[in-house]
């Protein structure tokens, strides 16, 4: 039997950098021969994508925090079922930009269901997976926002609904994140989101090379 896979995950505030981070990461990995399943959450198989485009469309703006929630696990089981779950047991490294503490910041605190109702649909969506290593790449709420909407500038497109919401509320999701971190400091590793590109990668990668 294989061994089972190397589950990572990257969190971080929209703007954060740490989808071009997972990116490279994947591509190092690549190069050293290892295989390589890369997935984003909401979203992942045609069915979460599905679930995906709803959450994001800044036409939604009357989603309710509980459907809201509903929606995230949905598409959360969906890709731990389909896709997360099964490259993990071929002993894969699985690379995933968001996972169940996005839920944990954004809905539980940010939404304030708590983090109790997080826990319940985790327990029915995700069956006891957790990240083995999570990578927070940390910039304030201010400087996440800023270059949310300069992308958004830049590369127009539907999916703005969460960075269209107050900065009160992505000033809560900022110290949740902070909150995790010192709570699971062996799990959730910080890295200066501030820094350049190449002094982030070289970060993670010193993080990420003791588990690989």
């Amino acid at each position: 039997m294989k061994p089972r896979g190397i589950f990572i995950t990257f969190e971080g505030m929209d703007g954060s950098g740490k989808t071009t981070q997972m990116h490279r990461l994947a591509e190092r990995l690549r190069s050293m021969g290892r295989t390589i399943l890369e997935t984003a959450e909401p979203g992942g198989p045609p069915i979460a994508q599905k679930i995906r485009r709803i959450l994001l469309d800044s036409a939604n703006q009357e989603l309710s925090p509980a459907t809201e929630i509903l929606l995230y696990f949905a598409s959360r089981a969906q890709n731990v079922d389909q896709w997360i779950g099964p490259a993990l047991a071929r002993g894969e490294i699985v690379l995933s930009d968001r996972f169940t503490d996005s839920s944990l910041v954004y809905q539980g605190v940010g939404r304030g269901l708590g983090i109790d109702a997080v826990g319940e649909l985790e327990r029915i969506a995700c069956r006891g997976l957790k990240p083995d290593l999570t990578i927070l790449v940390d910039v304030d709420a201010e400087a996440s926002l800023a270059r949310a909407w300069a992308r958004n500038e830049a590369q127009p497109h539907c999916e703005t609904r969460m960075d269209d919401q107050a900065i009160e509320f992505h000033r809560k999701v900022y110290q949740a994140y902070h909150a995790l971190a010192a709570a699971e400091p062996e799990r959730v590793k910080l890295v200066n989101g501030r820094a350049a590109m190449d002094a982030i990668e070289r970060e993670v990668w010193s993080i990420v090379s003791a588990h690989v």
